[in-house]
């Protein structure tokens, strides 16, 4: 049953960022954490499996400039970029989303980076995460990320939208539809998630995107940089979980 309750919801405090950030060797000192990631049910509510909104995206999105998740009944992929919530269905095509509508995932911050860097040509997005782990200063806790730039290849997905009883997650997976994408401009955003939020959010680096112009956009499966691509971080408080 989806659950539309007042924003005013009970708040589960994930404190993901503020740890163990001399885990791993690093330049210089890590960032200090900034901000909440706000969020909308969990990963591990999609692996239920349940896909039914827990809330109005009016009562999550907030402040967040950068964000992901999906829609009530999995119907299409979420992405949020520069305040505008877009969604991407399985025809590709990215369009602004109703904020009426539900989500039964969804994962947004005010975007302030701490630290940036250009990314050599060539880099794949599964090779990402040792990258985001150094800039940040930490490989634990929940870090925002945002990529822009030019991208030799770029894989982008949807999945179509489900009904009850739900599928299993790796079985909607399997019937998804791929957008392949060469030589575009794009922003992806998203989350690296470390041990210590494991279940809140997607495991290592989760991605969506944007092209520059709009046109397409999606779930990231992979990506290979182009020339002049810049990655951005912020080490995250941590995240706060809002339930109806």
């Amino acid at each position: 049953m989806i659950r539309r309750t007042a924003a005013a919801a009970t708040t589960a405090l994930i404190a993901a960022a503020a740890v163990a950030l001399t885990s791993l060797p690093a330049p210089s000192a890590a960032p200090a954490p900034t901000r909440w990631v706000s969020q909308a049910g969990t990963y591990d509510y999609l692996l239920t499996p349940d896909y039914t909104g827990v809330l109005p995206l009016s009562e999550v999105v907030g402040r967040s400039t950068i964000g992901l998740g999906t829609f009530d009944h999995l119907d299409g992929e979420l992405v949020l970029v520069g305040r505008t919530v877009y969604r991407v269905g399985t025809d590709g095509i990215p369009a602004p989303a109703d904020l009426a509508t539900t989500t039964p995932f969804f994962q947004g911050v005010a975007f302030a980076p701490q630290a940036a860097m250009r990314i050599p040509e060539g880099t794949a997005c599964s090779a990402m995460t040792p990258i985001i782990d150094e800039l940040a200063g930490t490989t634990d806790g929940v870090v925002a990320v945002r990529i822009t730039g030019a991208f030799a290849e770029l894989s982008a997905r949807s999945v179509p939208r489900q009904e009850q009883p739900y599928p299993p997650l790796a079985d909607v997976v399997a019937d998804q539809t791929v957008f392949p994408l060469a030589d575009v401009r794009a922003t992806l955003v998203g989350f690296r998630t470390g041990n210590s939020a494991k279940g809140i959010g997607a495991p290592g680096l989760h991605l969506h995107g944007l092209t520059a112009d709009k046109s397409a956009g999606g779930h990231i499966l992979s990506c290979t940089t182009g020339p002049q691509a810049r990655m951005y971080v912020q080490v995250t408080r941590g995240v706060r979980v809002h339930t109806g």
